[in-house]
């Protein structure tokens, strides 16, 4: 595990220059703040939001300070309105370059709270879910067809979502916050591998609590006097996960445990302790499985050669080892059908 200091996060902002950045959640908080950044060094920003007046401002001051942006009213549990959104970054800008799928809430409701109205039990709310687990795969089903889009070979592509240390720790009267964050973290990795082979960078960024509107008000009260991770800090992460030209840090973790410096977990530090064994017991199986793919050229290229023939082939010589195994019995069965007939 590597830290990046805060004059780092931002090495490689030439590589945003023109490009177009998706952002869901911007109109305050970490969004805002990732926007404003992302256009400051050159970017094209596409802010999807269901607090539209909020994103007009965010764009209002991109533009005033020279950038380009735009904005949608988008809610992200309905996919129709953010497949508007790439739609819309397609149709004003040519290409969708960075995704990040930042639109989240804290936990909605009491899970451990069972209600009930008119003597029967009422299902929980699941709005935590809905927004932190089904948006963000909303944003990422559509990034990975958009993101290939007009792709030129060397073209930044990134896809960057936000867990949470919730990611990676239980939070006690926050389940589905934590099961939603653990959730995303499990996406990004499963996503990577192909990804990786089609030149796209996918990162996972997981920021300890910060000063924003999604941390209520009790959380707050009670990390009092605890250092909260700086927004602007977390924001140059999602910077650097996304426009980092080393393919080999895709895939990684970016952690921002309190007010330090951002740490990157790579990919290959996931598979410690119970993750290794597991995924030493499902490299035997994905071992086998690639023998099994490895003679698939084999016999597509018999069958191209001799088609029916092989099969007719194959299926007579199977037959006659079958009669000549089986002899004893036929021959009995032919004595008896004779006898009987006689």
């Amino acid at each position: 595990m590597t830290h990046v200091p805060d004059d780092k996060l931002f090495s490689f902002s030439n590589r945003v220059k023109g490009k177009t950045v998706i952002i869901t959640g911007a109109a305050n908080g970490i969004g805002r703040e990732t926007a404003l950044r992302f256009a400051s060094y050159g970017a094209n920003v596409v802010i999807g939001d269901l607090d539209i007046a909020g994103a007009t401002k965010v764009v209002a001051e991109i533009q005033k300070a020279g950038g380009s942006a735009a904005c949608i009213k988008c809610n992200v549990t309905k996919f129709e309105e953010q497949a508007e959104m790439f739609e819309l970054a397609m149709k004003k800008y040519g290409s969708v370059d960075v995704v990040v799928p930042n639109a989240g809430v804290a936990e909605v409701g009491s899970f451990q709270t069972l209600e009930f109205k008119g003597g029967k039990a009422v299902k929980p709310t699941m709005a935590t879910m809905e927004v932190n687990l089904y948006g963000v795969l909303y944003t990422a089903h559509l990034a990975v067809h958009y993101l290939q889009l007009n792709k030129k070979e060397g073209d930044l592509k990134s896809l960057i979502m936000i867990g949470s240390m919730a990611s990676w720790s239980g939070v006690p009267m926050a389940e589905l916050y934590a099961g939603s964050k653990h959730a995303v973290l499990g996406v990004m990795r499963s996503l990577h591998p192909i990804m990786e082979i089609k030149g796209i960078r996918v990162g996972c960024i997981h920021p300890f609590f910060a000063d924003t509107a999604i941390v209520p008000l009790t959380m707050k009260l009670l990390l009092a006097g605890i250092p909260l991770t700086p927004v602007s800090r977390i924001a140059g992460a999602i910077f650097y996960a996304a426009t980092d030209a080393d393919m080999g840090t895709s895939g990684s973790a970016w952690l921002l445990t309190d007010d330090g410096p951002v740490f990157m977990v790579p990919k290959e530090e996931f598979k410690m302790g119970v993750y290794k064994m597991i995924d030493d017991r499902a490299n035997v199986a994905r071992t086998a499985l690639k023998g099994i793919q490895a003679w698939s050229p084999f016999f597509s290229d018999i069958w191209r050669i001799t088609g029916k023939a092989f099969i007719t082939a194959g299926a007579s010589a199977g037959l006659a080892k079958i009669v000549w195994d089986n002899r004893h019995s036929i021959e009995e069965y032919i004595r008896a059908t004779v006898v009987s007939l006689s």
